[in-house]
């Protein structure tokens, strides 16, 4: 279910040179999308831009190149207007931004170029409000928080890791964990407890936005019930 083999460093280091449709425009933006290039990231935040006549280095934040187009006219050059293309087009993360590898399906994502942990796409990555279902138990749950810490290196109350309790054996140790309280539980004394899952065990509802109230029905599964993993939030 999970992908653990996949690592930043499986990634490409380089990209082919490859064009974009050029249909409708003209001048720079037509050799922007109809010339041959290859957008590299670097980790300064700028581009490399490989082109058939060379290579030069692109500032989005700061509209720069250093192609002798933009240092003698100040033109948006062709390069400038290629980064930006990809950039839109999600090909090459945007400034401030790195490329990661999603923990559940291996999937290329950005992330903040300083995040640290376990990385999640969008299809993957759950939000507090989120309404999903437990994987083994078909229970609804509301995602509460998101710790960014992995499942082997999160404990619950109980002292125990997430990743070790019987019931996540087949999700990744290395995924995040998500926090979250039952739709459909509440226990008697009024309190709602919150518990801990591997990011694959949950699964995102077509209904992802939970109602007011779902979560103050009168009783409920216990953590015994379901075999699911408590923590405090």
């Amino acid at each position: 279910m999970t992908h653990p083999a996949y690592t930043p460093a499986s990634l490409p280091a380089t990209r082919p040179k490859t064009t974009l449709p050029a249909a409708g425009t003209t001048g720079r933006s037509r050799r922007a999308r109809s010339e041959p290039m290859a957008v590299r990231p670097l980790r300064d935040g700028r581009y490399a831009v490989e082109t058939e006549g060379g290579t030069y280095v692109v500032a989005l934040d700061a509209n720069a190149c250093t192609c002798p187009d933009h240092r003698r006219r100040r033109a948006r050059c062709k390069h400038l207007r290629r980064v930006a293309l990809e950039v839109t087009a999600r090909l090459v993360p945007p400034p401030g931004e790195r490329t990661a590898v999603c923990a559940v399906c291996g999937g290329r994502t950005f992330v903040p170029t300083a995040a640290t942990g376990p990385a999640l796409c969008d299809r993957h990555a759950l939000r507090p409000g989120t309404l999903v279902a437990d994987r083994e138990t078909g229970d609804r749950l509301l995602v509460v928080a998101a710790t960014g810490d992995r499942a082997d290196r999160v404990e619950t109350d109980e002292g125990r890791l997430v990743a070790d309790y019987p019931s996540n054996a087949d999700y990744g140790a290395h995924e995040p964990v998500f926090r979250a309280v039952y739709v459909d539980a509440r226990h008697r004394d009024g309190e709602v407890r919150t518990y801990a899952f591997p990011a694959s065990r949950l699964r995102r509802l077509r209904h992802s936005t939970a109602v007011d109230g779902d979560t103050d029905a009168d009783a409920g599964p216990t953590p015994t019930d379901t075999g699911a993993t408590p923590t405090t939030a």
